[in-house]
């Protein structure tokens, strides 16, 4: 379940940008999925939808999301020239609008965004006051407000796989806050997505790699 927000929350985060949803959010997006794909952007296709759709441009929203994908905080001054910092970067964006989208939350975005080995796509919304929740991670199901140190497991639907690994991460004296389990079709490949409170040891993370019915391994920790 998402975390509530509290009035301190809903007030808003210190950031460039007129709207804390539509600019500091999206910033947050951005820069999750940058951390999502462990690697620099190099390409990007954004799906902007619902309010997003008609109000990007007025608020900034396409410049906070590229400087999210560059990993630029939402109070970096340098938010404002995004669009040709990208270009200076070597970081190729498209963006496209769809005004009508109803079983999306009114402040979502989809990206698709590549670097040199590997490629991800996110949903994201945006809450309010600068909080956002990662809706989907490669098309599973995902609640995830970034907040905490994250790990996304994607890997063969086999018995005893979620057992095994929530085991691994116990053994790590790592409590385990939240979990969410969701695959496309029966025997197919299931998504894992654990919040945790503590962080995992790099060492972990590249055992977990290397199972053989693990397709990848993508970890994140608490960002602004």
């Amino acid at each position: 379940m998402t975390e509530r927000s509290s009035i301190f929350d809903m007030i808003g985060p210190v950031m460039i940008g007129p709207s804390s949803s539509h600019t500091a959010g999206v910033a947050r997006i951005g820069r999750l999925t940058r951390r999502l794909l462990g690697e620099p952007v190099s390409s990007a296709q954004i799906t902007f939808y619902n309010s997003f759709a008609t109000t990007y441009e007025g608020h900034g929203s396409d410049r906070a999301l590229l400087a999210g994908l560059m990993d630029l905080a939402p109070d970096d001054e340098r938010i404002r020239e995004a669009r040709a910092l990208a270009e200076q970067v070597g970081l190729a964006f498209t963006i496209k609008a769809i005004g009508s989208a109803a079983k999306l939350h009114p402040n979502s975005v989809r990206i698709h965004a590549e670097g040199a080995t590997r490629q991800i796509e996110v949903l994201g919304v945006s809450r309010g006051g600068g909080l956002v929740t990662i809706a989907e991670v490669d098309g599973f199901a995902a609640d995830v407000s970034g907040q905490s140190f994250t790990l996304f497991v994607r890997a063969a639907d086999v018995p005893g796989s979620i057992a095994f690994i929530a085991s691994v991460v116990t053994h790590e004296q790592c409590n385990i806050a939240t979990m969410n389990v969701s695959r496309k079709a029966k025997h197919s490949d299931a998504g894992l997505i654990l919040e945790l409170d503590s962080p995992l040891r790099p060492t972990t993370l590249d055992y977990l790699a290397q199972l053989h019915w693990v397709q990848s391994v993508n970890y994140i920790e608490p960002i602004s």
